[in-house]
């Protein structure tokens, strides 16, 4: 391993961080296709290089479930985090003694919140080393070892890895977008699961409306790839395809955020502590806020400076910062969901 790639002891490695924001040009109108090309291409890096960098910062402001969710009026963070994720389980019908895998698991807070609601046995499967550290350590301390586990894993080679046929169910919130292309993850999901078996999935889409011949849209969708480790955005009817495609029978399919809720998905990024929900999430919602952003930003600063964090963390964090601004106005336009909803089933013969 060269000098260049360090490998941490902490499951990271030094410069995929710090070569994380070469994967793009700044000004999306200079971006041409091998730009693109070379992304999905380098999947794996883009990836880690982004979660490398992106996890602690995630957990700081967003606690151990790295996904968005729905709110009801005078809702706590917390609470819809873990309701969106029971909504998922029991839209699937997930049970007791069900083997469930949790494909992208992040650090396991839905992998544990889900099993402790269904009973059932779930695999977490992670392509990045400090996650999957931080994942069995969470679960270790929530005494979950017997029910949870995580393995290291390529989502698009899990028939490789589990065989066919091996899962009950499947789900997936807010992680195949990272995948080079949804009908090869789709594809080895279907693989794996028991014929009859179920997947559910929260994907991250452009919506209908989202038109890329539109340079504002076109931009848009490039400050959310570079901003979230997401190789290419794509349009929602193409996650349906994909679906079709590699052989699933959708049962039932809703983007949520088009839903008429008065507390929009993106509220907590807007860093309007006046939209606080309830007392305790002033703090979270001041974190997105300019001085909860400027505070981040010097403390990261001089945190890598110190060598608490690896080279290229900050920039990783600036990146977050154009993460939030284009989420929150993609999801105003109505032109993406983190929350596109599809239960699906792999037939039975």
């Amino acid at each position: 391993m060269s000098s260049s790639s360090v490998q941490l002891n902490d499951g990271r490695v030094q410069n995929r961080v710090e070569n994380y924001t070469k994967f793009w040009k700044k000004d999306p109108t200079k971006e041409e296709g091998a730009d693109n090309d070379k992304r999905l291409d380098s999947y794996t890096d883009v990836v880690n290089g982004y979660y490398d960098g992106a996890t602690e910062l995630y957990e700081y402001g967003w606690s151990q479930s790295f996904h968005f969710s729905r709110f009801y009026k005078g809702e706590a963070f917390l609470a819809s985090l873990a309701r969106h994720e029971h909504y998922l389980a029991a839209q699937m019908s997930l049970r007791p003694g069900m083997r469930v895998l949790d494909v992208g698991c992040g650090v396991g807070g839905p992998a544990r919140e889900i099993a402790q609601f269904t009973d059932c046995e779930i695999v977490g499967l992670n392509n990045n080393d400090f996650q999957i550290q931080r994942a069995r350590k969470y679960t270790r301390k929530a005494g979950l070892e017997g029910q949870v586990t995580f393995v290291k894993g390529d989502f698009m080679k899990l028939s490789e890895q589990f065989g066919e046929g091996y899962f009950d169910a499947v789900y997936a919130i807010e992680a195949t977008v990272h995948a080079p292309s949804w009908e090869g993850v789709y594809g080895e999901i279907f693989k794996v699961l028991k014929p009859g078996g179920v997947f559910g999935v929260y994907e991250w889409c452009m919506t209908d409306i989202w038109d890329p011949s539109i340079p504002e849209h076109k931009a848009i969708a490039h400050q959310i790839e570079l901003g979230n480790g997401i190789p290419e955005m794509r349009p929602l009817r193409m996650a349906r395809e994909a679906l079709k495609t590699v052989g699933f029978q959708i049962e039932h399919e809703e983007d949520l955020a088009a839903r008429p809720d008065p507390i929009p998905w993106y509220y907590p990024l807007e860093g309007d502590i006046r939209k606080a929900q309830t007392f305790w999430d002033y703090l979270t919602v001041w974190r997105m806020s300019w001085s909860g952003q400027l505070v981040s930003h010097n403390a990261i600063r001089v945190m890598e400076f110190l060598g608490l964090v690896p080279k290229g963390t900050h920039d990783v964090g600036e990146s977050l910062k154009v993460a939030a601004d284009s989420l929150v106005r993609s999801g105003q336009q109505k032109l993406f969901t983190p929350m596109y909803l599809v239960v699906s089933r792999k037939p039975s013969n």
